[in-house]
Formats: C-alpha cells, structure tokens, sequence
C-alpha cells in the first residue's frame, strides 16, 4: 500500500500548495503568537489576556487543512482546494451553512453566540464594574470628567484622518475608538459600524493596549519633566466619605439617563453600571460570581477568540496596514490629550496638581492608573495620586462609552 506522508501531515500539505505569500504569513503570525504567549507570561503584556490569545494565534495558522465541511456535509461535490480549520469560521454569512458549522467547528457556537453579537464585550464591562469604586469619580467629578474628555482627543481626532486617508467614516469611526483605549466598547463600535473589519480592529486595539502599560511611562517622561512629576497632592479640603447607597443610586441614575440618552449602546452602559450595583448592593455571592468567575472566564474567551480570528486568510488585508498606524496614532494622541488635561490643572492650580494624573483620563483600567502612579513615585516616592487617577480613569471608561454611542447612533443609519 502506498503513504502519501502528505495525507497524514495535512499541514504541512497546505503549506506545500498554498500561495507562497499566504505561507509566509501564516508562519510570520505563529511566530507573532508566540511572542505574545512570551510577553505576557514575563508581564510585559498583560497575561490573562495575550497567553490565550498569543495561544490561538499560533494554533490557528499552523491548524490550516484541505477542508470543505459544508458540501462534505451536504454531499455534494467537495472542492479539494478549499483550506479551512476545525476552529471557525466568521466569514459564513448564510443560516444554513452557520448551523452546520456550529456541529463541526468547536468554536463557532462560542463565536456565533458570545462574540459577534457583543455578548462578550458586555460580560467584560459587568466584570469591570463590579470592581470600580464610582466614589473617586463622585469625590473629584469636575477634574475627573474633564481630565477623561482630554484623553478622547485620539477618539475625535482619528477620526477625520482616517476618512482623509480613504476609509468609510463607519471605518474610521470603529479604528478611531481605539484611542479611548477600551477593548471591550472597540468590540462593540466595530461590529455595529464596520462587520467586515471589527477582526483586524480589535485584534489591532487589543494588541495596542497591552504595550499601553509600557509605552506610556516614556512619554509621560518625554512631557513631564522630573520635578513636576514629583508633585505631592495636598489632600481635599472638601473631601468627605461617600457611601455605598450614595455610590447605588450614582449607578442607577446615570445607568437610566445614559440608556435613556444614548439606547443604542445600552448594553454597555447597563452591564457596567449593574456591576457597579451589585458591588455596593452588598451582595457578596454576586460580586464574587460576576468579578471572578464572569469576568475572567469573559476575558479567556475573548483572548482565545481574537487569537483563533488572526488566521492569515482573514486578517491578510490591504487595510490591516492602515489600521495598525491609526490605532496607534489615535492610542497616542489620547494619551498626548490626557496629560495637556492635567498641564491646563497644573497651571489653574497654580501649579499644585500633578499633570501626570492626566494619563489616567486614557480609559484602560486600571492600567494607565496604575502607570500615573507608577511614574509619580518614581519621582517622589511620597506622592500618592492613585485616587484622582482612579478617578479619571472611571469617567474614561463613561466618556469612552458616550462616544461610541454618538458615533453608532450618528452613522449606523
């Protein structure tokens, strides 16, 4: 009897016979997904997030085999030529070839189910909210708030440079998100505006997100000077406790005027601020429930998704370039915003407030927080900002929110 070797290591079969650009690609982005599994386990990246998807990225472009399941299923004539996975497959569209799909593909019910319909976004943010204390935000809501517009400037501004640069304004709607520097409300916009790019965008705003932690801390350096950045906050003249059912009814109002406001991205608003509540309800059960065990089985499958979408035959586009300059211009732009916010406070206060917290405004929480903090005691370990951050950082989230519903309500028609 003959082996044919080819027929036992399919996939080397599919490298052999594919076209040599395609090969390239799909070995450059194993490579790439190994990276990631390597930057987060030394933390460079964020782990929970980039191992599965480094993980799935790998996987994904070395798991490529001759695979035709609807006509095989269909007992039709297979095409011999046709590549597939056992993973997913987001490009099928019709009803038909998605329900035979779900019995073949191990993570199209998931994909189908949780991610393009933004279940998983909205899973995040209940997540996220469970774990904000809304009481920084109520503490310090004028400088919070204005600092969190400033960090939007990446958001605004993207966007007419996207558009000058050839993209639909529903595309430069989705990659100018990014700036607002929340995976979750990037996931949400792109799938409402522009289905056929949300992959590459939120792959791009995931990606861009985790070397916020460490691109961040330089140019903070680069706009603050060193005795600036050592600034010691004098604590709040006005400052008094808030208290739980102050904090509940906070979530429940804004929660209703912003669905109320803006209903087209009222899963968002109403998975966060119910977090919120169900923090300061008292509920241990849920909080334990939605802040552990939702939140990051939520995270596990959107870093697994996003790895298993990076395929080369999905992401290898003509506008994945582009995007990849956007995200990160709009990403920098936001953080340049954040800390022009807090330059405008040093000097309104008479040069008391420490500009630094200003990057907390970029809405990745608690990250970019954390970094305010971070580069602040650098300077002078005696400062501690950590609460106007957190602050800013929360309003980020909110205003981020806001956005994404005036760009949906505004261009989804």
């Amino acid at each position: 009897m003959d082996i044919n070797f080819l027929n036992i290591f399919q996939g080397i079969d599919v490298m052999l016979h594919s076209d040599p650009k395609l090969a390239i690609a799909r070995f450059c982005l194993i490579l790439v997904g190994l990276l990631l599994v390597y930057l987060g386990k030394k933390g460079v990246l964020e782990p929970l997030l980039m191992i599965p998807m480094g993980l799935g990225m790998a996987t994904i472009n070395a798991s490529v085999m001759f695979f035709d399941p609807i006509n095989m299923v269909a007992q039709q004539t297979i095409d011999p030529t046709r590549v597939g996975t056992l993973f997913l497959d987001p490009a099928i569209t019709q009803t038909d070839h998605l329900m035979t799909l779900m019995q073949i593909d191990w993570l199209q019910p998931v994909y189908t189910l949780m991610f393009s319909n933004g279940l998983v976004a909205c899973l995040v943010f209940l997540g996220i909210g469970s774990l904000l204390d809304v009481g920084f935000v109520m503490a310090r809501p004028y400088t919070s708030m204005f600092l969190a517009l400033c960090a939007e400037l990446g958001t605004f501004v993207t966007l007419p440079i996207a558009h000058a640069l050839g993209l639909s304004l529903k595309d430069s709607a989705s990659i100018a998100m990014v700036g607002g520097a929340d995976g979750p409300m990037v996931l949400f916009t792109s799938l409402k505006l522009s289905p056929e790019l949300f992959v590459p965008i939120t792959v791009v705003a995931y990606l861009y997100l985790g070397l916020a932690y460490g691109g961040f801390p330089y140019l903070i350096k680069l706009m603050v000077p060193k005795h600036i950045r050592g600034i010691q906050m004098a604590p709040g003249k006005n400052d008094k406790e808030i208290t739980s059912g102050q904090k509940m009814v906070f979530a429940v109002v804004c929660c209703t005027v912003l669905c109320f406001l803006f209903p087209v991205a009222s899963p968002l608003f109403f998975s966060l601020f119910l977090g919120v509540a169900i923090r300061e309800s008292g509920l241990k059960q849920f909080q334990t429930l939605v802040s552990e065990i939702v939140l990051y089985g939520a995270t596990l499958s959107l870093g697994l998704l996003l790895g298993v979408l990076c395929e080369a035959g999905t992401i290898l586009s003509p506008k994945v370039l582009p995007l990849l300059l956007l995200g990160i211009l709009s990403l920098l732009l936001s953080g340049i915003g954040g800390l022009l916010g807090g330059y405008v406070l040093y000097f309104l206060s008479g040069k008391k407030y420490n500009p630094v917290i200003g990057i907390a405004g970029v809405s990745c929480v608690p990250s970019t927080a954390k970094v305010a903090q971070k580069c602040v005691s650098a300077a002078n370990p005696n400062s501690i900002v950590m609460q106007y951050a957190l602050g800013a950082n929360i309003s980020g989230v909110i205003t981020t929110a806001i956005i994404a519903a005036i760009y949906i309500g505004l261009l989804s028609k």
